[in-house]
């Protein structure tokens, strides 16, 4: 066999395993009916944030905030976050979690686990955004 087949064939071979190893990293977003469906399954889901139900205490754990989500279907649960709360958390229009369901808990135990989604500042503003768009033209 020729040595130019003999490494096309590893190329090829190589090209093949790294389609299949980046196969597990794509997501999609779960409603949360189906993330308590998948007891210890990591799954990613996008809620809104219940801005009264944040607790954290910095003094007594500085690495736990829980917090409570809801889904645009109406489903509701509770989040464990094992990191410091992320900063303008109450602002914060729309949350993506990326976690498993354990004892009936979101629990986000990376601390690249939790996106915050934040309003756009020109949202009430539609002036500041006309001028800002003027400005780059």
């Amino acid at each position: 066999m020729k040595k130019i087949y003999i490494v096309a064939l590893v190329v090829i071979a190589v090209v093949i395993s790294i389609l299949i190893s980046q196969l597990g990293n794509f997501s999609t977003y779960e409603t949360i009916e189906s993330a308590k469906a998948k007891q210890g399954k990591t799954v990613t889901v996008i809620a809104k944030l219940d801005p009264g139900s944040i607790n954290y205490d910095p003094v007594k754990d500085p690495n736990h905030l829980t917090f409570s989500v809801t889904d645009t279907l109406g489903g509701k649960m509770n989040v464990i976050y094992y990191y410091e709360k992320p900063m303008d958390m109450e602002k914060s229009e729309r949350v993506v979690l990326k976690g498993k369901m354990e004892n009936g808990l979101f629990q986000i135990r990376d601390q690249s686990g939790i996106l915050i989604k934040c309003p756009s500042k020109y949202k009430d503003d539609p002036k500041a955004a006309r001028n800002n768009l003027n400005a780059s033209l």
